[in-house]
């Protein structure tokens, strides 16, 4: 006859059974098939529901709350050590966290980035808010980074990342201490490999315009079809086209000797391909390619 004890649990020691109280010692077979006496135990059943089997050992009666503990102590270590490697991230690695999740949070705004401009552009640089993603890192407004499409003539899968700095009085005052965002669409191969060559200003050495938005928009306005470089800005939730003339674009030398370990060039990362992709950029770059898997640009212009 079975029975529960105050913790509900059922007992299966038999009332009428003659059982006498005595030492019985319990034996259990480890790993290596090898006998461990664990301890002798005084009562009527040789092992109760209630007694907690752990490893290779047995916890007797009554310390399945020391268990527990055990478990929650356990657990709360592994959560410190999760949070230890967070807080291990570099800020280039966190950079390239938050431009995915710019890029992410852009691309899902109904009204934003054309995707047939997004089609047709050879590399896209983000340049996220660092007021918004790392609080109490001075110095990176303006820091982003610039991932083009592979292969000679820009029809391959997107590139590893580099790091890059947009910069200039506009910035500021763009900036002003708040939260914006950029988002630039590098419309030509003559200005890839403008930019990824040396220091760029907008306006004078790379034909720049406020981008078009809306799904509709025609990318084959005058002011697309001259424009090296499209930007786009997100203000406070608000998306729209705006101009970055005057300000400068160049590669963020020493962020990409952190990034990746040695002294390399934006070409080389971008264009020559002498790294692969980094776990923290992979985001960004499996987005790209899922969202413009294709360039679309005339095959003849991406020849010149």
């Amino acid at each position: 006859m079975s029975k529960s004890d105050s913790f509900g649990y059922q007992s299966h020691c038999s009332e009428s059974a003659d059982v006498p109280i005595r030492e019985k010692q319990l034996f259990f077979e480890t790993e290596s098939f090898q006998r461990l006496q664990v301890f002798p135990l005084r009562r009527k059943a040789l092992l109760s529901p209630r007694t907690v089997v752990l490893g290779k050992g047995l916890i007797k009666d009554g310390t399945l709350r020391f268990a527990m503990k055990k478990t929650a102590t356990l657990l709360a270590a592994i959560l410190v050590s999760c949070s230890a490697l967070g807080a291990d991230e570099t800020r280039e690695q966190k950079r390239l966290h938050a431009c995915s999740q710019v890029f992410k949070e852009i691309m899902d705004i109904p009204d934003g980035i054309p995707k047939d401009l997004l089609n047709k552009a050879e590399c896209v640089i983000v340049i996220p808010s660092m007021l918004k993603f790392a609080i109490g890192i001075g110095g990176d407004f303006g820091r982003g980074a610039i991932t083009c499409r592979t292969g000679q003539h820009f029809t391959g899968p997107w590139s590893a990342p580099a790091l890059f700095a947009l910069e200039g009085a506009n910035i500021g005052f763009q900036l002003g201490g708040q939260a914006t965002d950029f988002v630039l669409l590098v419309m030509n191969p003559r200005g890839a490999n403008s930019i990824l060559g040396s220091k760029v200003k907008l306006g004078v050495d790379a034909a720049a315009a406020a981008g078009p938005k809306g799904r509709d928009a025609a990318a084959d306005t005058d002011i697309v079809m001259r424009a090296e470089v499209l930007s786009y800005s997100r203000l406070r939730g608000l998306f729209a086209g705006i101009s970055l003339e005057g300000s400068t674009l160049r590669s963020d030398g020493s962020a990409n000797r952190k990034l990746y370990g040695h002294e390399l060039s934006a070409k080389q990362i971008v264009r020559e391909g002498k790294v692969g992709i980094p776990a923290s950029g992979r985001e960004l770059v499996a987005l790209l390619d899922k969202q413009s898997p294709i360039n679309k640009s005339d095959p003849v212009s991406l020849k010149e």
